[in-house]
């Protein structure tokens, strides 16, 4: 190491490994996703970021792309509506269910686990993703369920 650069627990300086990684041209470029048949984000955040292999997938609501209102007034209806806007974004980049690799899932009530679970295992049924499931306090419109997915292209 020259005299110059520091380590921490082992590890080159991140402005060390920027360096390295200019020198070798390597770029991952951001791309935002913004399926036309889509839901309107409910705030400042894209549906969906592509950077290189991945593809983000914000947390979806159960909202109609239409009318941006809520669709459903339990849990499996919800989470019917959640997994077909996540599939809207999918389709847009030729992917499907079967390249999501994780999902994380928030409940407004824990209680409603196994009718989302119901619902999720229809359409994540062989090769599942990683999955995390929480409850939280509340969730944007009133909703009962948001999901959000990685996916990858490879």
């Amino acid at each position: 190491m020259k005299p110059t650069e520091s380590c921490v627990l082992g590890f080159a300086r991140p402005d060390a490994a920027k360096s390295k990684a200019e020198a070798k041209n390597v770029a991952l470029t951001k791309t935002i996703i913004q399926p036309a048949k889509s839901p309107r984000p409910v705030g400042p955040y894209s549906p969906a970021v592509r950077v290189g292999n991945l593809l983000f997938c914000s947390g979806q609501l159960p909202l109609d792309a239409r009318t941006g209102k809520l669709v459903g007034d339990d849990i499996r209806a919800q989470t019917d509506r959640v997994i077909q806007n996540l599939y809207t974004i999918l389709k847009q980049e030729k992917l499907n269910y079967d390249h999501v690799v994780k999902t994380t899932v928030y409940l407004a009530n824990m209680e409603d686990l196994p009718g989302m679970n119901e619902v999720y295992g229809q359409y994540f049924s062989r090769n599942c993703p990683a999955r995390s499931t929480v409850q939280v306090a509340g969730l944007p419109c009133g909703a009962k369920v948001e999901i959000e997915a990685v996916a990858s292209y490879g």
